[in-house]
């Protein structure tokens, strides 16, 4: 599927499984982000919505406006964080380079990069609305041995 030209008729009946939509401020905002920061890739990027692209797998960022009628719009917060609770997970990226990157995309780097115990090294960044990006690699085998 071409994410730069389908419509929404197609894009929509096209969606399987979990879908991901984020509420944010500023779509395009959100967008360089996550570009800058996790090397993801935005398409048909607005002012009210974007697909975003990361591996072989997308999501939708919508923003708040977007959401005129909808019974979630009243129960976001004024202020961040708005994602509370929530963890996305990127596998394949790695933690220490999207740390290093996410300052300067206006990102917080909430838990620096550190090997865990269930085989992964990880960190956890927030980016300006609030939610929590934790890219992740899997352990090398004397990473893993390390932590015995």
């Amino acid at each position: 599927m071409d994410f730069e030209t389908v419509g929404p008729e197609e894009f929509g009946a096209s969606l399987q499984g979990i879908g991901l939509n984020l509420l944010v401020r500023d779509v395009k905002a959100q967008v360089r982000f996550l570009e800058a920061v996790f090397g993801m890739k935005g398409h048909q990027v607005s002012g009210d919505f974007a697909i975003v692209s990361y591996c072989d797998q997308s999501f939708q960022l919508h923003a708040d406006h977007t959401y005129g009628a909808h019974p979630l719009l009243g129960l976001l917060p004024e202020a961040p964080p708005r994602g509370a609770g929530i963890e996305i997970r990127l596998y394949e990226t790695d933690p220490d380079e999207a740390a290093v990157r996410a300052g300067a995309a206006g990102g917080h780097v909430l838990a620096p990069p550190a090997d865990k115990p269930h085989g992964l090294r990880e960190a956890c960044i927030l980016c300006e609305n609030g939610y929590a990006w934790v890219p992740s690699r899997p352990l090398t085998m004397d990473e893993r041995a390390a932590l015995s």
